[in-house]
Formats: structure tokens, sequence, C-alpha cells
């Protein structure tokens, strides 16, 4: 697990990664805001698409070869995206690492959760790895675009390369273990649980909208409310990031002890709050309310992995495609309308919709139900 879990924080860099490039595509290449999430959708779109198609195919083989080999797509895609003052290829490079993402999480969720026996504790650890990701990715992209331009991002490739090595290395260790397609085993009476299932999907949704729009534009936003220039931005989208490694790891503890559902309901009701907070609270303050909105957005982060395999029980990598994959990539559609309104009134004015979303994942999650009578000591 804690190969899986460096793994995935080395491919997660590459998502977080995109977000922190914008300030720079503004600053150098003169994108406006909607130029500049127009990237931010590249990377999300066909990811979005083709990650269920990944986790449909997972369900019928296993192809832990995946891991290394999309880590390097991934890894190069964002590589490139400096390379040359073309708009049109900066989009195909990170359309292309998006893909190389969408491929590596399903059959990585499937060999984790074989290797965790179910636990929400142990893919909490896992998926805080691909969160360590995130958060690193600001101080990577400030510490290597900033020192030498946007032309120094081939150097962005080292951590893909380090993934590859980190996944073939866990791949190894599982064969001399426990089968990678070992997992927990499925009753008799198992079935598919597609309402509550879809129920999940919408959540995760509008957390994804909301998580992807504030990485987008908070950098730029906090430069504006709170004044600093780079290091107030770099300073805000790290404060984003690293909250969620803290929030995914309590997510597993207070789901061992309150249950799932029920922390889910009340993470989305902290983040209505929270994300109100980051729009309308200036100065400093923003940072604490960003903290909050990290909070908020992360403690689920693992629940919905886990509870979409609970509901998904003979579709584990379908699920771990929808859930995993459009809790980040799919709130990317949804950037360009951000950024065009951002463009057309301000960034505050076209950040002010991300309060609605949380609420109406809260209706959505309300009604849900631990799946198969689990309880949360069995799972620990």
């Amino acid at each position: 697990m804690t190969l899986l879990a460096l793994g995935h924080a080395c491919v997660d860099v590459y998502q977080g990664a995109v977000a922190a490039l914008v300030p720079f595509f503004v600053s150098e290449r003169a994108y406006t805001y909607a130029a500049a999430s127009g990237i931010v959708l590249a990377a999300s779109l066909l990811s979005s698409v083709v990650q269920p198609l990944f986790g449909a195919l997972t369900d019928r083989w296993a192809m832990p070869w995946l891991l290394p080999v999309s880590c390097v797509v991934g890894g190069a895609g964002v590589a490139l995206a400096g390379v040359g003052d073309s708009y049109a290829l900066t989009l195909v490079v990170v359309a292309v690492s998006g893909i190389g993402v969408a491929a590596y999480h399903p059959e990585a969720a499937r060999v984790a959760r074989a290797a965790s026996r179910g636990s929400h504790t142990a893919m909490g650890w896992f998926s805080l790895g691909g969160n360590l990701g995130f958060a690193t990715a600001p101080l990577l992209v400030s510490a290597v675009v900033a020192t030498g331009g946007l032309h120094a991002s081939p150097l962005l490739v080292v951590p893909a390369l380090a993934g590859a090595a980190l996944c073939v290395a866990a791949l190894r260790s599982g064969r001399r273990g426990a089968p990678a397609t070992a997992g927990p085993a499925l009753a008799a009476d198992d079935r598919d649980d597609w309402p509550s299932f879809l129920k999940l999907t919408g959540a995760i949704m509008c957390r994804s909208v909301v998580f992807v729009g504030l990485s987008a534009f908070i950098s730029l936003y906090a430069r504006q409310r709170a004044g600093g220039g780079e290091v107030a931005g770099t300073a805000a989208l790290f404060v984003l990031y690293v909250g969620g490694a803290v929030g995914t790891v309590a997510g597993g503890r207070l789901a061992t002890r309150f249950g799932r559902v029920p922390v889910l309901r009340w993470s989305y009701a902290l983040t209505v709050l929270a994300v109100a907070g980051v729009v309308f609270v200036p100065g400093p303050a923003l940072y604490g309310c960003v903290a909050l909105t990290s909070a908020g957005l992360y403690v689920p982060f693992s629940l919905h992995i886990t509870l979409g395999q609970d509901y998904l029980p003979r579709r584990v990598g379908t699920a771990s495609g929808v859930t995993l994959g459009l809790a980040v990539s799919v709130g990317g559609i949804a950037s360009p309308a951000i950024g065009a309104l951002a463009d057309a009134t301000s960034l505050r004015t076209a950040l002010a919709p991300l309060t609605v979303l949380p609420a109406l994942g809260w209706l959505l999650v309300r009604t849900l139900r631990e799946p198969g009578g689990r309880s949360a000591k069995e799972a620990e």
C-alpha cells in the first residue's frame, strides 16, 4: 500500500500541475481567463470520457501494466505543455496527459482495493498519496516555471519517471504476496445498486466542479483579495491541496467511527459555508476559508471510492473509474464557463455560483444508505 500510495502521488502531481500552470499561461502568454481555463478543460474532458471505459476494461481483464505506462504518459503531456507557443499544441499535450491519468486510476484502485481487503483506512492512505501529489504540484510548478519560465516545463517529467518505477516495484511486491486480483469476496446475493451509485455520482460531480473551479482560479483570486503576488497565489493553491492530505486521512477515521454516509453529509454541509467564505471573506482570512473548503472537499474523497465500489460490487473497475476519475476531472468541463464569466464580470462573480453546488451534493447524499449492511467496524 505504501508503494501504491507513493505511485499515486506521482501521478496526481499532473492533475494539480495543470491548474498550477494557469497563472503562468496568463502572465507569459497573455491568455484570457477563458483561454487558460480551456487548458484545464482539455486535461479534463477526455479524461472524464475515457476513465469509465478504462474502468469497464479492468472489470474484464487485469491490466497492471497500465500503472507504469499511464504514469509516464500523464507526466510527458504536462512536461510538453510549456514547449513552444502554440495554443493548439498545448491543448493536445495536456489532453494526452489527461488520458494517461484516466488510464491509471481504475486499475490502481482495483489493485489498492485488493491490497487493502476493503479497509476504509487503507484506502484512505492510498487516496492520501494522490492528495499529497496535488499538494506538491503548485510548489513543483512554481519552483520549475517561476525559475526557468514555461520553456523549463520538460523538467516536470521527473515525478512521472519516479512514479513508473514505484508502480513496477508495487506490482512485483504484490506478486510475491497476495494475488493482485484478490479482493473482498462477493456473496451470492450481492447486487449492483445503481440508483444509489448514480446519486453518489451526482454528488461527486458537484464536488468536482467546485474543486476544479477553485483549483483553476484560486491562485489568481488570492492575488486580488489578499495581495502578495505570485507567493500569495501559490500559497492559496497549496493550502487547498495540502488540506486534502489531512482531510483524506481524517475521512477514513471518521467513517470508521460514525459511518461513511453521515460523514459525507457533514462534509457537504461544511463545504457550503466554507466556499461562501472563500468567495466573500477578504484579506488573509481567505486562507482559513480555503483550508475549511479543502477539508470539506477532501474528507469524503476516499469514502466516495469505497462507497462506489460497494454499491457496484460486481463492477469495481467501473465504480473506481467513475468515482476516482469524476472526483477530479469532470469539473474541468465547467472551467471555461467560469473563465468566460470572469472575463465578462469579475473572478468573484464567477466563483460565487460554486457555493450552490455543495448544497446540491448534500441533497443527493442525504438519502443514501450504507451498502450491503456493512458496519463501520467491519471495514476498519
